[in-house]
């Protein structure tokens, strides 16, 4: 039986709210303060992009309900996990479990860009010709749940504490909204953001047509892993506004389309990965 959660972890609601306040206000930036001018209909891309994610988010709900806190709890009650194997302070086992999953959806990430069965469910969030804040949610249903499993082993390898899963949750979900978003910070401000949090401007060079820059900046929440691991480029070679974003063999409104999305990952465009 799983000990009983605390409020301190089971918030669904309140984690709801913070999230739709956050979507909000990026999408109101994105509208007065915009990195790149929008080319594209806006409406249909959001409506596509977020109809991917509730589609997701349901499967996920009806298959694996609050699994992370569910295997935490699990760890948490068996002793299992690396984290439970030596004597650690709250805090300590706190920041060791956020930083440990972090690093483990930076590699999750560079396997999905490298094995090309992945990459052909990956590609659907990359097929996104812009980006804005409604980019951060989208992904195909079958990418969401091998990411959950991946999830899953790691944090019942860790033992990760079950405040520490509520609060990774929270936090990527909050990370990858922000930055997808198109959104204009001063480059000064960026600079400094950066050097602890994966901004817009870095994350957007993660989403180029050019290979070279398809495959760098890794990261969700924290910068430091494509800095330490060699996957780090500062800048795209055309600068951000000239930039072209998505894929170079499926471009068009065609793809703004949820059918044609669900079916991407059986669709071959001829280029080897």
């Amino acid at each position: 039986m799983l000990p009983r959660e605390s409020n301190m972890v089971n918030r669904p609601g309140l984690q709801l709210i913070l999230l739709g306040a956050l979507f909000l206000l990026l999408i109101i930036s994105e509208y007065f303060l915009p990195r790149r001018p929008f080319a594209l209909p806006r409406l249909p891309r959001a409506a596509v992009n977020l109809g991917l994610s509730a589609l997701s988010n349901v499967l996920l709900y009806l298959l694996l309900p609050l699994a992370a806190l569910k295997t935490a709890y699990l760890a948490l009650a068996g002793g299992w996990g690396l984290l439970n194997l030596v004597p650690l302070s709250p805090a300590v086992s706190f920041a060791a479990a956020f930083l440990l999953l972090d690093l483990v959806i930076y590699f999750q990430h560079r396997m999905f860009h490298r094995l090309p069965l992945l990459w052909r469910l990956h590609r659907v969030h990359h097929v996104d010709e812009e980006l804005d804040v409604t980019s951060g949610v989208r992904f195909h249903p079958a990418e969401i749940l091998l990411s959950m499993g991946i999830k899953l082993a790691a944090i019942a390898l860790l033992g990760a504490a079950p405040a520490a899963v509520a609060a990774f949750e929270l936090v990527l979900t909050a990370t990858s909204l922000f930055n997808h978003s198109n959104i204009n910070i001063p480059p000064r401000v960026d600079a400094i953001l950066r050097l602890f949090l994966v901004t817009p401007d870095f994350h957007r060079v993660h989403h180029s047509t050019d290979r070279e820059e398809t495959d760098s900046n890794f990261g969700f929440n924290l910068p430091w892993w494509d800095m330490l691991l060699g996957t780090y480029r500062a800048q795209p070679r055309a600068g951000h506004l000239a930039m072209p974003l998505g894929l170079k063999e499926f471009r068009g409104q065609e793809w703004v389309s949820l059918p044609r999305l669900l079916t991407l990952p059986f669709i071959h465009p001829g280029e080897k990965r």
